[in-house]
């Protein structure tokens, strides 16, 4: 019979937030593929884990995959993981589980922490919609991209770096005027910073400061009402 795929979400700050599942399914694996192995053999050494770990990222995944999903097949169990929160959320896992799936290789969710899911959890605005955009383009297409993102009444969730992150808010100031917004910052890590406002407010907030770490950020979606003029605008 073939193995099976867990996908496992681990920590993406503090280590207390894996869950108990994770920890056994990855003492139980046959072998652990990882994004960046130090990465995760540091949280291994923190669990006391002591599974084989192997490399998977965007540089190997097509010669990488094909290995995984060989000895998948011949019985092994794996273990997916990424450097923090849950594989495929802007990493290369997709490969893999598609490969895995069209092999008819069962593919199994071990839930966990997200940094999406805390953000919009924490930042005040409407959870009940919201859209995931993943890290926008760096230059060719941003400001397409913005534009359209400035229509969308969905609740919308960003990653961006702390070098950019004063750039984009002043982007979408310029583009949309003032709408509510909550940037997270290094979410359940020790320097944990959650800034909530209007985007002058927080622009202004951040002008004052260095930003390091990762950020997540939340952006109040379009209101009817601001889609309506908008429409009337352009005809």
């Amino acid at each position: 019979m073939p193995g099976t795929l867990y996908i496992v979400s681990t920590p993406i700050g503090n280590l207390e937030d894996i869950t108990f599942r994770a920890v056994r399914i990855l003492k139980e694996v046959e072998t652990i593929a990882a994004e960046d192995t130090r990465h995760t053999r540091k949280l291994l050494s923190h669990l006391q884990i002591d599974t084989p770990l192997t490399s998977y990222h965007d540089f190997n995944k097509e010669e990488k995959a094909a290995v995984l999903v060989e000895r998948l097949l011949a019985g092994a169990d794996f273990a997916l993981v990424c450097d923090a929160g849950t594989p495929t959320v802007s990493d290369p896992g997709y490969f893999l589980i598609t490969k895995a799936i069209e092999a008819g290789i069962a593919v199994n969710p071990i839930p966990g922490p997200s940094a999406v899911m805390a953000a919009l959890a924490v930042s005040g605005l409407p959870t009940d919609r919201f859209v995931f955009e993943g890290f926008l383009p760096k230059k060719k297409g941003r400001t397409k991209k913005l534009e359209v993102l400035c229509t969308e009444a969905r609740t919308i969730i960003l990653y961006e770096s702390p070098h950019r992150i004063l750039t984009l808010l002043k982007s979408l100031q310029s583009l949309i005027g003032e709408r509510r917004v909550a940037v997270c910052r290094e979410l359940t890590k020790v320097y944990e910073e959650i800034i909530r406002g209007s985007l002058s407010e927080v622009i202004a907030r951040l002008e004052k400061k260095t930003v390091k770490g990762e950020i997540t950020l939340v952006l109040e979606g379009c209101s009817r009402k601001r889609k309506r003029k908008g429409a009337d605008e352009i005809k």
